[in-house]
């Protein structure tokens, strides 16, 4: 006599969050259930109400998914199986991915501190971060008079609540990259310009992050901004047409976006400086600013797209993303969930 098929999984809501555009789903078997699991059957619909696919089959009952859609709603099911078949769905859950409530009347300060973010449970990168409201009463940038500094202006006021986390990303960066501080620092061991992608891409919303340059030797020109995912990775970012950057030396600064070099700007980069990328894909603009001060005007217009966080640097270099300091006596979680990538 075959066994029967399993129950339905129960999807756990208090183990179920997202974080930036990943979500995090757990589900168990029935209490009272005693018929043999041998794995799940994880599916997702695509964020706009279509139809399901899989996007996990395997023995744990904690995935990450990552790779979703900024502000929008995924629906979640969940299916056990065994030799005997396949059970019904879980009760359907949905998820509301990270965004950004663009808002005239309420303005955080910038960082915004994390008791005041929306989280409730974060990637195990991003664990250790806490960030400090170190730029408490005012804008992070400074109000200038320019037209770009206005728009600037307006634009991180509508910045409430969304802030870019990411680590960098070891499998898709160019060989000579070297990663440190789990995957937080980067630096390189070639004299050449190489390329580092972040984790997280961005297709809506507003993003901020910011880069603090860790080691600055004998002036070379780093670059900072976004790209595609097949970006050159062994050419100075945006020598082709998947990038859009801005390189720095120690006194000024240039525009690049498929090898065309704009907007030459005075003031450079040292040792302890930050460089900061706020990608608003509502207004579909990139700009950049030097320790907090506006480089240049607007940057690019038009973008539109998945766009990830990109740095090239060389072995004179390094450089790792920067919200606040490292808190203390916070180490990481010890188990690392089975992920999904939603493409």
């Amino acid at each position: 006599v075959s066994s029967p098929v399993p129950a339905p999984p129960i999807l756990q809501l208090e183990e179920c969050c997202t974080h930036n555009n990943s979500a995090t789903l757990s589900w168990k078997q029935p209490p009272l259930s005693t018929v043999q699991v041998e794995g799940y059957i994880l599916e997702l619909d695509d964020g706009n109400g279509g139809q399901f696919r899989e996007v996990y089959v395997g023995k744990e009952t904690m995935c990450t998914v990552d790779g979703l859609h900024f502000n929008s709603t995924y629906s979640a099911r969940v299916k056990a199986f065994n030799k005997s078949g396949v059970s019904p769905y879980s009760k359907t859950l949905v998820l509301q991915t990270s965004e950004d409530t663009q808002s005239e009347e309420q303005t955080l300060p910038f960082p915004v501190p994390l008791e005041r973010s929306q989280l409730r449970r974060m990637s195990p990168f991003s664990s250790t971060l806490n960030l400090q409201p170190s730029f408490s009463g005012r804008s992070y940038f400074e109000l200038r008079s320019s037209a770009h500094q206005l728009s600037l202006h307006s634009s991180l006021q509508s910045l409430n609540s969304a802030v870019a986390w990411f680590s960098f990303d070891p499998a898709s960066a160019h060989a000579d990259i070297i990663f440190s501080n789990d995957n937080l620092t980067v630096t390189c061991n070639s004299y050449d310009d190489r390329v580092v992608l972040g984790k997280t891409g961005f297709s809506k919303g507003l993003h901020y992050w910011e880069l603090s340059i860790d080691r600055y030797d004998n002036h070379p020109d780093p670059a900072f901004g976004v790209a595609r995912i097949d970006v050159l990775k062994d050419a100075m970012l945006g020598k082709d047409d998947k990038a859009w950057a801005m390189y720095v030396d120690n006194n000024r600064s240039w525009f690049m976006h498929n090898n065309s070099h704009t907007n030459r700007t005075e003031g450079g980069i040292t040792k302890g400086a930050t460089v900061g990328v706020l990608l608003d894909l509502t207004r579909r603009t990139l700009t950049f600013s030097i320790n907090e001060d506006q480089q240049g005007p607007v940057a690019f217009e038009n973008l539109e797209g998945l766009f990830f966080p990109a740095v090239s640097l060389n072995r004179n270099v390094q450089v790792r993303p920067w919200w606040g300091s490292l808190e203390q006596g916070v180490t990481f979680p010890a188990v690392t969930l089975p992920r999904a990538a939603v493409t």
